[in-house]
């Protein structure tokens, strides 16, 4: 099991030496499994354990606050990967005032040589980072040619052209195209939270449905979309609104709601993964209630075309 670390002293004691990555890691993408493939080579190679730094907050989110784009992957759900994935450790760095002012040979040479024993970093070949993001693969380099560590920069992914990233995905959710942006991550575009209770509307119109406690305030998606959600170790088919519902509230904060088709259960407490599949339309306020419940009908029934299904 994957161990995470707030300290650089503990992960020195756990750990000893290893193989590093480092970034933001927001998505998990093609282009970032490619960098903790080429990681666990290396680790191999040197016999040491793997052990990626993730930033909290990420640094957009802390010089920007509320105007930061919004993240693909809360910190839990980037960890969950990383142990599927194989790696061993997950450092988490507090990215504040005084990290972002350390100058990159200084962050290179007290945290990563001296505080975490790095042996060797695998990073994108547009890695920045230190202050006002001045270092890069070339200051790894000449660090890495007076230290006792190696370099290994890893070119990017491709999709439809474009390099693979963070913000490409960003806006393929935005602009509902959930089919590239899964081809980008080489999965479903997920989002997963702990059930809470909610409004009850959808079991007064007949579709009862899940409300996910979100960890993040922003999504990269809005709109209805086919789902398959994970429950336990059991995948449904369904549909999820994602929105802030304005046939019945004028919320600020948006929400994730799923309807599991034919299922009969109390899900409260548990712990659901929704991922993302196609979209089928933009929310929309409806007039009425019954309006309402006619459009979620026609959405149900669009999911089990969407699914080969029929209904039960």
């Amino acid at each position: 099991m994957i161990q995470v670390f707030h300290s650089v002293a503990a992960a020195r004691t756990a750990l000893g030496s290893c193989a590093i990555t480092i970034g933001k890691y927001d998505g998990m993408h093609l282009g970032h499994q490619k960098i903790l493939q080429e990681l666990k080579v290396e680790a191999l190679r040197l016999d040491v354990p793997t052990l990626v730094i993730l930033s909290e907050p990420q640094p957009e989110e802390f010089f920007a606050g509320p105007a930061a784009p919004a993240r693909l992957n809360a910190f839990h759900d980037k960890v969950r990967f990383l142990d599927q994935f194989g790696i061993d450790a997950v450092y988490c760095l507090g990215f504040d005032r005084e990290t972002s002012a350390q100058l990159p040979d200084v962050f290179v040479s007290e945290v990563l040589q001296q505080g975490l024993g790095m042996r060797s970093i695998v990073v994108g070949d547009d890695f920045r980072f230190g202050y006002n993001r001045s270092g890069d693969i070339s200051t790894l380099q000449r660090l890495a040619a007076a230290g006792n560590f190696t370099v290994k920069p890893v070119a990017p992914c491709v999709e439809s052209g474009e390099r693979i990233s963070s913000t490409l995905i960003r806006r393929y959710l935005q602009q509902g195209d959930c089919e590239h942006a899964n081809a980008c991550l080489g999965r479903a575009y997920s989002i997963s939270g702990k059930v809470i209770e909610g409004r009850k509307l959808g079991r007064q119109l007949g579709f009862p449905t899940a409300n996910l406690q979100l960890a993040n305030n922003k999504l990269p998606l809005m709109g209805i979309f086919v789902v398959e959600v994970l429950h336990g170790g059991t995948t449904y088919q369904g549909v999820a609104s994602v929105g802030y519902n304005p046939t019945v509230s004028d919320a600020s904060q948006a929400s994730l709601e799923v309807y599991l088709l034919d299922f009969v259960g109390d899900l409260y407490g548990s712990i659901l993964t929704a991922s993302f599949l196609h979209k089928l339309r933009d929310e929309a306020k409806f007039a009425s209630l019954e309006l309402l419940q006619q459009q979620i009908a026609a959405d149900v029934k669009d999911a089990r075309t969407y699914f080969g299904v029929s209904s039960k």
